[in-house]
């Protein structure tokens, strides 16, 4: 079982002033709670124990709030960047402390997704360095894109802006699984990105990456209009609201 997670909550959450003027994007509160409390308590249904936070904007908001994780049971680890590392480059921080297997997700990244399905799944791709959740799209001026072959394995990764369309285009969504050892390819307190430079380095060099598809509910916020539907899914999906 895997009993690790990376959330990542260094970013500046700038489309969303006023409210992230006094808080990290990953602190707005959804129906009361702090997006990242959630995060907290849908992946410890799920049997994850141990958290790592990367920090940079209004550090204090979050570990004044979280502590070292007893409160919920689980331990919780801080890395604060003086300098924002990037999406990759802020998982790097903690690679000593991580197991062999680990979960990664965006802290603003809203996400009901069932752990262990993804878990179960991961478990069944044999020498792969990490999975990711996609879903196939037509429309992805917005995002960063994946090809994937019959066997949902990447062979292709193309960071927006796009020139061109892509026949079997997957939008790469902030859910991963990753094997600790593909952190190897990432200097250490440099800025580096997931989508931009480690997967494309990854797929050149021969490794085995896969995608994760999912009917699961989650959603990116970044923009008012995502945040209130996020609150009106839970409104109508009561089930979720307990934890």
């Amino acid at each position: 079982m895997i009993k690790q997670a990376v959330i990542l909550c260094a970013g500046l959450g700038t489309r969303l002033r006023p409210y992230t003027d006094t808080m990290p994007k990953p602190m707005i509160p959804i129906l009361g709670k702090p997006m990242l409390e959630w995060h907290i308590m849908q992946f410890k249904k799920y049997g994850v124990q141990e958290f790592f936070i990367n920090l940079h904007y209004l550090p204090d908001v979050i570990t004044d709030y979280f502590g070292d994780g007893s409160r919920w049971g689980v331990k919780i680890h801080y890395h604060f960047e003086p300098e924002i590392l990037g999406t990759a480059g802020g998982v790097k921080s903690f690679e000593k402390m991580l197991d062999d297997s680990f979960f990664l997700i965006y802290g603003d990244t809203f996400s009901l997704v069932d752990y262990g399905r993804m878990e179960d799944a991961w478990n069944e791709k044999k020498c792969a360095i990490g999975m990711q959740r996609m879903t196939k799209t037509e429309h992805y001026d917005d995002a960063d894109v994946a090809e994937i072959d019959q066997n949902e394995k990447f062979i292709a990764v193309h960071p927006k802006p796009h020139s061109r369309t892509y026949s079997n285009a997957y939008r790469m969504r902030g859910i991963f699984i990753l094997q600790k050892e593909i952190l190897a390819d990432v200097p250490s307190e440099k800025y580096y990105e997931i989508g931009r430079q480690l997967l494309p380095n990854i797929l050149f060099r021969g490794e085995l990456f896969y995608a994760y598809e999912c009917i699961d509910y989650s959603k990116g916020i970044d923009t008012f209009e995502k945040w209130k539907e996020v609150e009106e899914y839970l409104r109508k999906n009561p089930s979720f609201l307990t934890f």
